[in-house]
C-alpha cells in the first residue's frame, strides 16, 4: 500500500440562514495567497444570494433583538471560546490570506478573540451608557433606551480579513441587529471559516449571513434593498462607497462611511451606537397624598 495520498481539499460555501448553500449561480472564483499561490475556490455570490441573505436576516431579527442583552453576551462569549479552540486553523488561514508570518498571524488571531470577548462584555452595558432617565419640567418620567436598527449590511474590510471583519461584525450583532456580511473579495476564507464556527455555536441561524464574491456586485443590491436598514461601508473604496451611499438614500438607510481605522487599537463604542435607535417613553408620575407632591 502506497504511503502517498491525496489530501482532501476544503470546499468553502456561503452561510445564509444557518445553512451552507453554494451560490445559486453555481459560480466560483479562485482565491490566492499573497504570493499568487492558489488556496481555494470561493463561491461567487449573485444578487439572488444577497436577497436570500436579507430574507434570512429579517426572519432572525425578532428573536435576536428580543433576547436579553445578558443572553447575547453569553452567546458572543461562546463564540470566543470556540475561536480559541480552532485558533491554529485561523492562524494558518490569516497567515495565508494576509501574507503574514505565523507569529504575526497568531497575534492577529489572539487580538480577534479578545475583540469578541470585549464586545460580549458590552451587550448588557451599552444601554446604561447611551440611555437613561431625562430631567423634564413636569410630573413625568422621561426614559430613553437604545434599540437595534434592524438588518445591517456590512462591507467587510478588504485587507484585515479577520480582525477587521470581527471588529465590524461583533458590534452590530452585540446590540441586537442581524447582519449580512460581504467578505473581503481578495481574502474571503477566514470569513467563510468563521461562518462554520458560528453555525456550531449558539448564534441563531440568520443572525449572521456571510457572502463571498465581487464586492461591488454583492454590495450594490444590498445598498438598494428596501428591507436593509443600515449599511457599514468599511471595506468599500471611495468610488464604490459613493455609489452605495446614493443607493442607500432611497429608503433612508443609516450609513457608516469608510474611515481610516487601526483595527489593532481598542475600539470605542461608535460602531455599536451607529446602529442603535433611541426610544424615549414619557410616563406620568401621578400625585402622592393630599399635598399633591409627585415622585
Amino acid at each position: 500500500m502506497s504511503d502517498t495520498r491525496l489530501s482532501v481539499l476544503k470546499t468553502y460555501k456561503l452561510y445564509v440562514g444557518g445553512k451552507f448553500p453554494r451560490s445559486e449561480s453555481g459560480r466560483v472564483y479562485e482565491v490566492s495567497d499573497s504570493k499568487g499561490k492558489w488556496l481555494a475556490n470561493a463561491p461567487l455570490s449573485s444578487r439572488k444570494d444577497a436577497r436570500d441573505a436579507v430574507v434570512a436576516a429579517r426572519k432572525a431579527f425578532g428573536g435576536w433583538s428580543g433576547a436579553t442583552a445578558y443572553n447575547r453576551g453569553q452567546v458572543l462569549y461562546r463564540v470566543a471560546e470556540m475561536l480559541e479552540g480552532r485558533r491554529d486553523q485561523f492562524v494558518r488561514e490569516v497567515a495565508e490570506a494576509e501574507g503574514l508570518s505565523k507569529s504575526k498571524a497568531a497575534a492577529v488571531v489572539d487580538a480577534t478573540i479578545d475583540r469578541w470577548v470585549w464586545y460580549a462584555g458590552w451587550t448588557d452595558k451599552i444601554a446604561q451608557v447611551v440611555g437613561g432617565g431625562n430631567p423634564v419640567a413636569g410630573p413625568f418620567f422621561n426614559l430613553s433606551s437604545p434599540e437595534p436598527t434592524g438588518v445591517v449590511a456590512i462591507v467587510a474590510p478588504q485587507e484585515s480579513s479577520f480582525l477587521g471583519l470581527v471588529s465590524v461584525l461583533a458590534p452590530v450583532i452585540a446590540t441586537g441587529n442581524t447582519a449580512v456580511v460581504v467578505a473581503s473579495e481578495k481574502s474571503p476564507l477566514p470569513a467563510l471559516s468563521l461562518a462554520e464556527l458560528l453555525a456550531t455555536s449558539d448564534v441563531p441561524g440568520g443572525v449572521v449571513n456571510v457572502l463571498s464574491g465581487r464586492t461591488a456586485e454583492i454590495a450594490t443590491p444590498l445598498a438598494a434593498h428596501q428591507d436593509v436598514n443600515a449599511i457599514d461601508l468599511a471595506g468599500a473604496d471611495e468610488v464604490l462607497a459613493k455609489e452605495l451611499e446614493i443607493a442607500a438614500a432611497d429608503n433612508l438607510k443609516r450609513v457608516l462611511r469608510p474611515q481610516p481605522v487601526d483595527y489593532a487599537e481598542t475600539p470605542g463604542i461608535d460602531r455599536m451606537t451607529a446602529f442603535l435607535e433611541t426610544k424615549t417613553v414619557w410616563h406620568p408620575t401621578g400625585s402622592l397624598g393630599a399635598s399633591g407632591s409627585s415622585y
